[in-house]
């Protein structure tokens, strides 16, 4: 991922070696690449246009696109935290994450409609929360969040999320509202190049061509940043030209060449895919325009990684079984996950989830598993024990734990699957003693490493027999007591009460290549952390998603 490009502030010139909307990355400190926090003036005149009535008008004291009816969390889940503080732990956070249920419930405190917390301005907070998303991959869930905010209320931070925002869904006439406010308030060159493809939008080329013009000869864009915003003109009403884009020559994919190629159509090269982060695939998989045979794999990254359900996924190979453009091979999926899901024949069912999982003999990608969550959920336990640590794993990929938990009679003590039932059955009704925790074998991957991640769940779960955790913590050399600044930060989170600063922080946690690079140390205080603050369910989630994973 190329460097971040300086922020230019009101009244600077641009610097003329600066790329258009960088994708959303980190300084070498750490820091994401937005402006200060910095309240935009009003501006009188403004406010006289302002044609929408005060009831209808959104306060920046709570702001956001969920609610807590809708499944968001409560208003208050910030509670009394700073907000610089909160603001500085997003910003720092490394996304995505290794794990698809702390990545979904992070997206659900990040969407939530919450209060703004002190000492931070609402609109900031919602742009630290959507550029936090957009490093995600959740292109479309930042978009809601950035729109959650009055335009009047826009601050120079805001207006640069905003923009990214639209980039990453592949809607440049988002930027359209904003252009007025932005070229006042935080101009940069994406302003400036907005200003001439909302005009073609509006069907106004004549306005549109001068202001190209001008940015050609101010060197405002050039190459490839020039041609796509001259095709998005082109585009418009009474466009009257077309432009053709040829990537000979670019080594580099920017949110500005993603989102303008997106609107047009356009298909950008698999090898550019990799001068970006896995983020951008991710946004692939939610862009409409893609066509459906070449959106199925970023898709099934996308929801290995949370961003796309299972359901959504099962429903993008059906759209595309139909599609004459589709390779053979996505057919084939299509037509085994049609088997697996509706096939008379128990046997015909387990045969295709095999196949999908890419062969009896072969450990099947998380992406998999979570495709096939609801066609494992129809399984009979007795006529599938074999694949039970499979077909587990697959239907709490989906958070189908009470259908999981109607194995826990068929499968073996000490397996896999026994070890993710332990885990996340919501009924459990006694704790388990260390014998219990002994017999655990550590099934497929690393044995070791998945013991500790058993024993860590558990006792964060507050499933293991008190008198047992001391116990079990020293066998296994996991350091259950370790007191450090995370930890300390993370358990006062809890102990006030506040379910969205435990989940920055529990993520702040996750931050890892890979599930084998978690400390079982940081998974107890995470699940015990999400305990205490009525994130139950998540909390199994991820304890089982560990055993899945590790």
């Amino acid at each position: 991922m190329q460097s971040p490009t300086p922020t230019p502030t009101p009244g600077q010139p641009l610097p003329p070696s600066a790329m258009i909307q960088p994708l959303p990355s980190t300084a070498a400190d750490g820091a994401a690449t937005l402006p200060a926090a910095t309240p935009t003036p009003v501006d009188p005149a403004v406010l006289a246009r302002y044609e929408m009535p005060e009831s209808a008008r959104r306060s920046l004291e709570t702001v956001g696109p969920v609610t807590a009816s809708e499944g968001g969390l409560d208003t208050n889940a910030f509670g009394e935290a700073d907000g610089q503080y909160v603001e500085t732990l997003m910003r720092r956070l490394t996304a995505p994450l290794p794990s698809r249920w702390m990545s979904i419930l992070l997206r659900r405190a990040l969407v939530s409609r919450v209060d703004t917390p002190s000492r931070t301005n609402g609109a900031d907070f919602a742009a630290e929360r959507a550029w936090l998303l957009l490093r995600m991959g959740e292109s479309v869930a930042a978009r809601a969040v950035t729109q959650s905010v009055d335009t009047d209320n826009y601050t120079p931070k805001l207006y640069q999320v905003a923009m990214n925002a639209s980039l990453a869904t592949g809607d440049p006439a988002g930027f359209c509202p904003l252009v007025p406010g932005a070229m006042r308030y935080a101009p940069a060159r994406g302003w400036t190049m907005a200003q001439a493809i909302c005009a073609g939008l509006s069907g106004n080329p004549a306005q549109a061509t001068p202001l190209i013009a001008t940015a050609k000869r101010r060197n405002v864009a050039s190459g490839i940043d020039m041609l796509l915003a001259q095709k998005v003109v082109g585009a418009g009403a009474q466009g009257r030209q077309a432009v053709t884009i040829e990537w000979d020559g670019v080594d580099q994919l920017t949110a500005w060449r993603f989102g303008l190629a997106m609107a047009t159509g356009v298909a950008v090269p698999d090898e550019l895919y990799a001068s970006a982060g896995p983020q951008v695939r991710y946004w692939q998989a939610l862009s409409p325009s893609v066509p459906l045979g070449a959106r199925l794999a970023p898709a099934e990254s996308a929801a290995g990684q949370g961003v796309l359900s299972s359901a959504a996924l099962v429903d993008l190979y059906a759209a595309a079984s139909t599609d004459d453009d589709t390779q053979s091979s996505a057919t084939a999926t299509a037509n085994d996950l049609q088997t697996a899901y509706a096939d008379r024949s128990p046997d015909a069912r387990l045969n295709a989830l095999r196949q999908l999982w890419g062969g009896a003999a072969t450990r099947p990608s998380y992406a998999r598993l979570v495709l096939t969550a609801r066609a494992a959920a129809r399984m009979n336990p007795a006529l599938a024990k074999a694949e039970a640590d499979h077909l587990v794993a697959s239907m709490l990929s989906a958070g189908l734990d009470r259908t999981a938990a109607r194995w826990l009679g068929t499968v073996p003590a000490g397996g896999d699957a026994w070890a993710m039932i332990m885990l996340s059955d919501p009924d459990a009704y006694r704790r388990l003693s260390y014998s219990d925790l002994a017999s655990y074998s550590g099934g497929e991957g690393d044995s070791a490493l998945k013991q500790r991640m058993l024993f860590a769940g558990l006792a964060g779960l507050g499933r293991l027999a008190s008198g047992d955790i001391e116990r079990a913590a020293q066998s296994l050399g996991v350091r259950i007591g370790a007191d450090n600044a995370w930890t300390r930060a993370l358990d006062r989170a809890a102990r006030a009460g506040q379910p969205g600063t435990v989940v920055v922080l529990a993520a702040i946690g996750m931050q890892a290549s890979g599930w084998k690079d978690i400390p079982p140390e940081a998974l107890y205080r995470i699940v015990g952390a999400l305990r205490a603050v009525g994130l139950d369910g998540e909390a199994r989630m991820i304890a089982a998603e560990a055993i899945a994973r590790a």
